[in-house]
């Protein structure tokens, strides 16, 4: 069975704002980090939070 990176089914993410805060997390730190200077942990915390909102909000859970 091959395991996913984020898994929407699992029951922790039934609640819509489990969801959202797992997507808005990431990309506020991304944020926080690009206002440090920090380009490099900006990015891989924008792209993290990008991920999880498109496989938590964008695509629904099966």
């Amino acid at each position: 069975m091959k395991q996913k990176m984020l898994d929407p089914n699992h029951p922790m993410f039934r609640r819509a704002w489990v969801r959202w805060v797992t997507t808005l997390a990431p990309l506020g730190w991304g944020v926080f980090e690009f206002s440090l200077g920090n380009p490099f942990w900006g990015i891989l915390f924008g792209a993290a939070g990008a991920y999880a909102g498109y496989v938590l909000i964008l695509r629904k859970p099966e």
